[in-house]
């Protein structure tokens, strides 16, 4: 659904609900397995949230 440097918004994070509203891009080069219980990574969301995992249905390409 994602690839490795995606932009995307973040709808939902259940993570950390500051990511919300913020954009970032996607870290995962392949599907995201059960490592990370089904969830992407995202990245580059500000200086103070650090990358977090939400699954595709929190996610919406930016």
């Amino acid at each position: 659904m994602f690839n490795a440097g995606d932009k995307v918004e973040i709808v939902a994070c259940e993570d950390d609900p500051r990511a919300v509203g913020r954009t970032g891009y996607i870290v995962d080069e392949v599907e995201p397995g059960p490592l990370t219980a089904g969830r992407w990574t995202v990245n580059g969301l500000g200086l103070l949230i650090a990358p977090v995992l939400c699954h595709s249905r929190e996610l919406r390409r930016a």
